[in-house]
């Protein structure tokens, strides 16, 4: 080999380097345009709940004082407050101190900050949404699988009948119902209470109080989950490669649960994602069936109170987290699926 030859030979660029480079390249790309996406809908959320308190038909000074309030006392608490200065300069500062964690000072006994009575709260919420999240899709998921792969039988004609019935059914009905039976009649959990995970009683007392809760919310998230993926199922096991697999003689659960299930889970996912961030806040009526000192329960005393910088604030950060769980669900597809991390369907 000549010198000439190996010289072109090493200036030759590598194909696999330039393929990385692109691969890289095209993540940044992606992750930029959901940066940018993802603070647009951050803005027009706090915009949207800073307007909130602007359309509240009482003012918050009255809400302070009392009705017998005289007009300097009003116009002294709006000085206080910032009430008094032009909108977009109350949104800047209301912004920036909510960017700080400063989400504003509750108006109503007992006050204090809202982002601590929030603190407070939100972890009951939560857990309740959790739990509720991982009931529903522990049983639906095995439910939807077997109906689709008896479809039409018995099984399937069963829960379809049960899915029909839980969908028609309220949640402050089934609360009432479950909470009578299993609590006043049977006695098989506590009444309405609440433990903490990091009381004295430990984890086992905490979900003696939350699983009832959660069960109340987990009922219509069943029935949907497990019409919505028994669907999908139905739909993949007609495809070619799964009759190719049953050829192969590959054992029933292999196909169901690796080479079918996978696939169908695109819209069960984005379903969790949504009901999820909706299940948080959402837990208003079981909250209050129950008696627990959730966001829920803080909402309707906030709502009856008059406490609007509260309201506010449960507003707020209810929004902040369905939009970070949305995303955080678009991210999951490129791991159910690599074909949408390439931009392909």
């Amino acid at each position: 080999m000549t010198a000439a030859t190996s010289s072109v030979e090493l200036e030759r660029p590598d194909p696999r380097g330039r393929a990385s480079g692109r691969r890289v390249g095209q993540i940044l790309k992606v992750g930029s345009r959901r940066a940018i996406h993802l603070l647009v809908v951050l803005f027009l959320v706090s915009l949207g709940t800073f307007m909130l308190l602007q359309l509240t038909p009482t003012d918050p000074a009255i809400t302070i004082l009392g009705s017998n309030a005289t007009p300097e006392a009003v116009q002294q608490v709006h000085h206080e407050l910032g009430l008094d200065r032009p909108l977009v300069s109350q949104y800047a500062s209301w912004l920036s101190k909510a960017v700080h964690g400063d989400i504003g000072t509750s108006v109503v006994p007992p006050e204090g900050s809202v982002a601590g009575r929030i603190r407070q709260a939100l972890p009951v919420s939560l857990e309740l949404a959790i739990l509720a999240q991982i009931i529903a899709l522990g049983v639906s998921v095995p439910v939807a699988v077997w109906s689709a792969y008896r479809e039409g039988g018995l099984a399937d004609r069963l829960f379809s009948g049960v899915s029909f019935g839980l969908l028609s059914i309220p949640s402050f009905v089934s609360g009432l119902v479950l909470a009578l039976v299993l609590c006043l009649d049977l006695r098989v959990f506590p009444r309405s209470q609440w433990v903490r995970l990091t009381s004295a009683e430990g984890v086992a007392a905490n979900l003696r109080h939350a699983l009832l809760p959660a069960l109340t919310l987990a009922l219509t998230e069943i029935a949907v989950f497990v019409r919505l993926l028994r669907s999908d199922l139905s739909t993949t096991l007609r495809e070619d490669y799964i009759t190719m697999a049953q050829a192969k003689g590959m054992s029933v659960r292999r196909i169901l649960f690796r080479h079918a299930l996978r696939p169908s889970m695109f819209s069960l996912i984005t379903l969790a994602g949504v009901s999820l961030g909706r299940l948080i806040g959402g837990t208003v009526i079981v909250e209050v069936i129950f008696g627990l000192p959730g966001i829920g329960t803080q909402l309707v005393n906030a709502v009856g109170g008059g406490d609007y910088p509260l309201v506010q604030g449960i507003v707020l950060v209810v929004a902040v987290i369905y939009v970070f769980v949305n995303q955080l669900v678009n991210v999951s597809y490129g791991l159910l699926d690599p074909r949408t991390r390439r931009g392909r369907t």
